[in-house]
């Protein structure tokens, strides 16, 4: 079996898939090509069409919004993805996200290395708690659960929750009091935290007048994939003082920077380079699943996680 890979893996993952499987980095043979192992790549149409041996596109990860899930059930070829291996790692970033913009971490860090301050404590960097307040939770997946059991068992937030895909029941059983609209969330939340997968329906889905509805207060927080948060309207609603800050580990544009996003001219907010799953112990389990799939398949297996 050939496995295409470009990307790095935790080597021992690598060196599994090795054993089972011929790796090539390349689509110099794009027609004998079995199963591509990605992260980060896009998997068009056109390359499926040309791939006529492909039978599995393996995604390192959650996300398969950079993969054409309809050109890959035309052509008959399963995708998997690995839903829990990084679920811890992603909710302690969105957790720590939180921490540092309600507590200005990055702000007095900057100051510090500046020597801007001439006393302790300084009124600029007065924070929040989080303890007894509101999290607003758009999507309730294993991350979003995971890390609103974090803040409410840790801080005793009240976890509320919007997503039209359950019902108020399922909603329970996962922890959250289910709300009926994404406004009805903002304008209860004290922080907001966007945990959904980018799909034609989430683009844009807090854009435009949505920031009319947070609390001035509040803060936002982005860690599943960028273009759900529209950035413009991000920044003017930040500039505005519509919201107090605001966090992204996801963008349009990646990596992020300075030249290719605005955002970062604002002290209120942080970003981060798609940090989310990016841990030590996430790699060797995500590797491990990602793998396991190709080689379920040369074995005859049935795939673990199956997408489509």
């Amino acid at each position: 079996m050939i496995v295409y890979l470009s990307e790095y893996i935790d080597p021992p993952a690598r060196e599994l898939l090795a054993q089972h499987t011929t790796i090539v980095d390349n689509f110099n043979e794009i027609e004998k090509i079995d199963a591509i192992l990605l992260r980060n790549i896009p998997v068009t149409a056109q390359m499926m069409d040309k791939a006529k041996s492909l039978k599995l596109i393996a995604k390192h990860g959650i996300g398969v919004n950079t993969i054409d899930l309809e050109a890959a059930k035309a052509h008959g070829i399963m995708v998997t993805n690995t839903p829990t291996a990084n679920a811890d790692s992603v909710a302690e970033l969105v957790v720590s996200t939180i921490l540092n913009l309600e507590r200005k971490i990055y702000q007095a860090n900057i100051g510090c290395r500046a020597g801007k301050y001439t006393k302790i404590a300084p009124k600029e960097l007065e924070g929040n708690e989080i303890g007894g307040k509101v999290l607003g939770q758009i999507g309730v997946g294993n991350i979003a659960q995971r890390a609103a059991n974090i803040l409410r068992n840790g801080f005793k937030m009240k976890t509320i929750a919007y997503d039209p895909f359950i019902d108020a029941d399922e909603a329970k059983k996962r922890g959250f009091e289910k709300v009926e609209t994404l406004e009805e969330l903002i304008k209860r939340a004290d922080v907001v935290n966007v945990s959904v997968h980018l799909t034609k329906d989430t683009v844009d889905l807090i854009s435009g007048k949505m920031f009319d509805n947070f609390k001035k207060n509040a803060v936002l927080i982005n860690a599943s994939r960028g273009g759900i948060v529209n950035e413009d309207d991000l920044y003017d609603a930040l500039k505005a003082g519509k919201l107090k800050g605001a966090a992204c580990d996801t963008f349009v544009h990646e990596p992020p920077s300075a030249a290719n996003s605005k955002l970062f001219e604002l002290d209120n907010f942080c970003g981060t380079p798609h940090l989310g799953a990016d841990t030590e112990e996430a790699l060797q389990k995500v590797g491990r699943e990602a793998v396991q799939e190709i080689i379920n398949l040369a074995t005859g297996k049935a795939p673990i996680h199956r997408v489509c």
